[in-house]
């Protein structure tokens, strides 16, 4: 079972507890500094965690390289610095133990520097295509 949250889900925005820009289904969404969802698995057995992203031009020119962390339960699962902008995947698995089925699982990732937009001062991270949890 996965449950991998795309943001042209039309459910998208129910799962959305932190940092994800609201808006009908969209094939992305913007994310502030820490975007995060919950999901629910069936087994926490042979998990892997899964993002797809972008970092725009616009908002790297100004920050550079970035780090971004990969979280499961604010459980660190790996962090990447990214040299580039461009369009990205993730995928790692994730330790059993850090998840338990049937109950609400974040899985997150934290952008380490912001872009801040100079007329309404709106942080932005990355754009989110999707991110979640597979077996």
């Amino acid at each position: 079972m996965s449950r991998i949250v795309d943001m042209t889900d039309e459910d998208a925005e129910s799962h959305i507890v932190a940092d994800i820009l609201p808006g009908g289904p969209a094939p992305w969404k913007w994310a502030h500094q820490k975007p995060t969802v919950k999901v629910q698995v069936r087994s926490n057995q042979g998990l892997r965690y899964v993002i797809d992203f972008s970092l725009p031009d616009v908002t790297f020119k100004e920050t550079g390289p970035v780090t971004v962390s990969f979280l499961v339960n604010d459980h660190v699962l790996d962090s990447v610095r990214y040299a580039a902008s461009g369009e990205y995947h993730f995928e790692k698995p994730v330790p059993a133990e850090w998840v338990e089925p049937f109950k609400d699982t974040l899985v997150a990732a934290s952008v380490d520097k912001v872009w801040v937009a100079p007329t309404d001062h709106a942080k932005l991270g990355l754009i989110l295509t999707r991110i979640g949890l597979t077996q």
